[in-house]
């Protein structure tokens, strides 16, 4: 019998992902059966077994993948020299994870996914664990990007360092809860948005 290549296994492993990601995003996680998986990608229960163990394996296959493709770029950005801006960095970074690059998505339907597998992670402790972890991680990245911006002088330091990452990522996951519910949301109007509220002269309230 001849030896299947670690290629031809990785790209049926990525068939499977994105097809499932595509019911997934259409009919939600509790509307999609593996029968529906199956057909969408064209493939045996037995060629779909091999790899995953049911549904609930890779709806978490899905979420620790999706989720990290989101760390990742965050953390890519954060060692950037000079640092971007919060305004830049996030346009950037938040332009590039909702370009259609992830599972083949369009970036609504992306964005739609995320939040899916946000809600998800609220009754499944498997995700909610992935989640945890991947938010802690860019909690590290973006307190290192807040280290940076005091280093050039750019950001004060009478504000703890983790109340400003926890800030952007909420920023964030605005930004992509917005796009999968309203959609068209552009990465330059965030973009402007933040550097309109950066330039807000702070005021004592008496």
């Amino acid at each position: 019998m001849a030896r299947v290549s670690q290629e031809h296994l990785d790209a049926r492993r990525r068939q499977i992902l994105d097809g499932a990601a595509r019911c997934f995003a259409r009919n939600g996680f509790h509307g999609t059966s593996m029968q529906d998986v199956l057909k969408e990608v064209g493939l045996s229960a037995g060629a779909v077994y091999r790899y995953f163990s049911g549904k609930e394996d890779i709806i978490a296959a899905i979420t620790e993948e999706t989720f990290a493709v989101i760390r990742g770029a965050f953390e890519e950005a954060a060692r950037m020299t000079p640092p971007p801006t919060p305004d830049a960095l996030l346009s950037r970074v938040l332009g590039g994870v909702l370009s259609g690059q992830v599972h083949g998505l369009e970036r609504r339907v992306f964005a739609a996914l995320v939040v899916q597998l946000w809600s998800e992670t609220l009754r499944d402790e498997r995700l909610a664990v992935l989640l945890d972890e991947g938010y802690a991680t860019m909690r590290v990245a973006w307190g290192k990007l807040v280290d940076a911006y005091r280093a050039v002088g750019i950001l004060s330091s009478d504000v703890p360092g983790d109340h400003v990452a926890r800030t952007m990522i909420a920023t964030a996951q605005g930004f992509i809860a917005q796009e999968a519910l309203f959609g068209d949301v552009r990465p330059e109007v965030l973009e402007n948005g933040l550097c309109g509220l950066m330039s807000i002269t702070p005021q004592k309230i008496s």
